[in-house]
């Protein structure tokens, strides 16, 4: 299985990855429910993914996209999500952050959001060959 598994994770972590897909937010759900099977313009997102040591709540492999979804947590750990975000972009991953309420209360802004970043990404260079990131 080691051979599967996505470069720098651990069997515990995908472990966890998937526990947290069991238990998503009221937020994760909304957003997963229109981001899922390619609902959004054919793009693939994957849901509680790993990504280097790091679990993200959603990643489009094909533009190194990372969306997460912050809650009243997050208002006591914006170092932390900060140190995290610049570990990742020096990975070369895209990281886009929502409030959980953004989701609840206007869904097709924050999609409307994730299309316009995508579509930068694709105007300043062309898709990543392969799937570097798992």
């Amino acid at each position: 299985m080691a051979s599967q598994r996505i470069r720098g994770t651990t069997p515990n972590l995908i472990a966890a990855a998937r526990q947290l897909r069991l238990n998503l937010t009221p937020a994760e759900k909304i957003l997963w429910e229109a981001l899922r099977r390619r609902q959004l313009r054919g793009w693939k997102f994957r849901c509680q993914h790993p990504v280097a040591s790091f679990i993200v709540d959603f990643y489009c492999p094909q533009y190194r996209l990372i969306i997460e979804l912050d809650g009243a947590i997050h208002d006591q750990q914006i170092e932390y999500d900060a140190s995290r975000t610049e570990q990742l972009h020096h990975l070369g991953y895209r990281v886009i952050r929502f409030r959980n309420q953004e989701v609840l209360s206007d869904l097709s802004g924050v999609l409307q959001t994730i299309v316009n970043e995508i579509e930068k990404l694709t105007s300043q260079s062309p898709p990543q060959v392969g799937d570097l990131g798992g």
